[in-house]
């Protein structure tokens, strides 16, 4: 048995069965309990995506108006260009053995990356929101279909909480269950989506036209880009949870791998968004895309999409709230990773609720995709240009300090913040928010600047990085948070790093985490 076969062998030894209940919090992984590899990475990602959530994010290029051919044209660009950003996102949890959140303390200071949680937040209400809600519009539609219970309030605010409640669960075990889950998901879902070409074979209209006065926004780019943006909602969303899973991944893993795998499962996300986009040419026009394919579809499939919608609801619920809980627990303390879940998980019930029973489903997701896409877009640009600067060098002990309540260290900058960074994202969301056009409840002032035509991405895009990299040069770093090697391109100042001290201000809670410190080396570009 060769060296590597062995070592696999003993990670597979050390791995935590699914059914125990996950320790950690956002504290460092210990080397020896990093079992995970980029495989897994692939498919948390891809089973966390291969659902009715996704397939709700692929029927929008048809609700927009688009034919047949336009709508699959939006779909690919839309998962390609997600996909390429989204890429390196994965690589700050092997380094760092932390979430994403905590790790970008090193490019907005310890405190200033609060900002992420924020938007770990955002995107979690909104999946987690929309993978209950179409996962229990599928069952009841189904139920109708099979048992003639028919469609009430009641009965989907029942459903709703029964999804809810199973996905906390899962949540409340942690990764291996998660990615359990996962796997089943990656398989199951994709057999299953798989067979509605033969479901749906007499039904489908491979020349779908809607025709030139169906378009959303009155014209075929403004439309079509809508939609591109709208699909790249899906991996873009990903950007603050890849580290929730990658910092179990061992740190020497080449960095190519770990952006191959994101890449890839990315990719597989077509087979449940070109399931909506074909799916919803047969029910154009209906109000209620779920209910309405429930009711076209073959009884016999009818029957596997609730196998289809209870699957997805799972997994993608759980990745979102996953992330969120374990995060919300390190921005306030006094919650453990367990309580923060359920704290969240009842937040998002509420949304859930209010969302889908009081307020327009289809516009509740347009806004939130465009304010994730806006909104976190430019932070991961800031992250990656950090991450190419800094040599890929970062100190998994100095991101934890503000967590354990202390100050100083690498990380620390003024007062805990970086504002570099801060400088950068601010206007880079407000100017993009100036230029969305995500109707009907986001309608930005300079939405028709380029004809119609959404071009609020690049523009926060260039803006962040322009903005980012202008201060790095005008306003340099310290030395010592570039590591021994030093910055790439960028300057830096000679100064010296200020000591790790506890703060008496600190709550017992962040304090009694000092004890916690699980031992990691510091990580240098390989």
């Amino acid at each position: 048995m060769s060296g590597a076969e062995v070592a696999g062998l003993a990670a597979e030894q050390r791995r935590p069965r699914a059914t125990e209940v996950e320790q950690h919090g956002i504290d460092t992984i210990p080397d020896a309990e990093r079992t995970s590899r980029p495989l897994d990475l692939f498919r948390i990602q891809f089973g966390g995506a291969n659902t009715f959530a996704t397939v709700i994010l692929g029927t929008f290029p048809v609700l927009l108006g688009l034919d047949l051919v336009e709508a699959v044209a939006a779909t690919v660009v839309g998962v390609v260009v997600g996909a390429l950003i989204l890429m390196p996102m994965g690589l700050f949890g092997p380094r760092t053995g932390t979430n994403n959140a905590v790790s970008s303390g090193a490019h907005f200071g310890v405190r200033g990356r609060v900002l992420g949680s924020f938007l770990s937040l955002l995107t979690a209400l909104a999946f987690y929101s929309i993978s209950v809600w179409v996962s229990g519009d599928a069952l009841v539609g189904a139920a109708t279909r099979l048992f003639g219970t028919g469609d009430s309030d009641l009965l989907r605010g029942v459903v709703y909480a029964v999804l809810g409640a199973l996905v906390i669960v899962v949540v409340i075990y942690g990764y291996q269950l998660m990615l359990l889950v996962n796997k089943v998901v990656v398989l199951a879902n994709t057999a299953l989506m798989l067979l509605g070409l033969v479901a749906y074979a007499t039904l489908f209209d491979p020349s779908y036209d809607p025709g030139p006065d169906a378009y959303a926004l009155g014209g075929f780019w403004p439309t079509f880009v809508l939609s591109a943006l709208i699909v790249m909602g899906n991996p873009v969303s990903f950007g603050a949870f890849l580290g929730d899973w990658s910092r179990y991944i061992p740190a020497d893993t080449r960095p190519s791998r770990l952006m191959g795998a994101t890449f890839l499962g990315q990719l597989a996300t077509l087979v449940p968004f070109l399931f909506g986009v074909g799916t919803a040419t047969l029910v154009a026009g209906e109000a209620d895309y779920v209910f309405a394919l429930i009711q076209v579809s073959p009884l016999w499939y009818a029957v596997l999409l609730m196998v289809v919608a209870f699957l997805g609801g799972m997994s993608t619920g759980v990745t979102s709230l996953y992330g969120t809980g374990l995060d919300f627990s390190s921005v306030f303390p006094r919650l453990n990773r367990v309580q923060a879940s359920l704290f969240i998980g009842a937040l998002s019930f509420v949304f859930i609720l209010v969302g889908r029973l009081v307020f327009d489903l289809l516009s509740s997701v347009n806004a939130f995709i465009g304010a994730i896409v806006i909104c976190t877009t430019p932070w991961m640009v800031i992250m990656m240009i950090g991450y190419w600067v800094r040599r890929g060098y970062y100190s998994p002990e100095d991101v934890q300090v503000f967590n354990q309540g202390r100050v100083g260290g690498r990380y620390w900058f003024s007062a805990g913040v970086n504002w570099r960074g801060m400088v950068a994202w601010i206007p880079a969301a407000i100017v993009g928010l100036l230029f969305a056009n995500y109707p009907p409840l986001i309608e930005g002032p300079l939405r028709n600047a380029a004809g119609g035509v959404d071009v609020s991405l690049p523009v926060s895009l260039g803006l962040a990085a322009v903005v980012y990299l202008g201060l790095l040069f005008v306003f340099p770093e310290p030395r010592y948070a570039f590591g021994p090697e030093g910055p790439r391109l960028v300057p830096a100042t000679e100064a010296g790093m200020p000591p790790v001290t506890d703060d008496p201000r600190a709550s017992v809670h962040r304090a009694g985490r000092r004890g916690h410190v699980a031992p990691a080396a510091e990580t240098a570009d390989r």
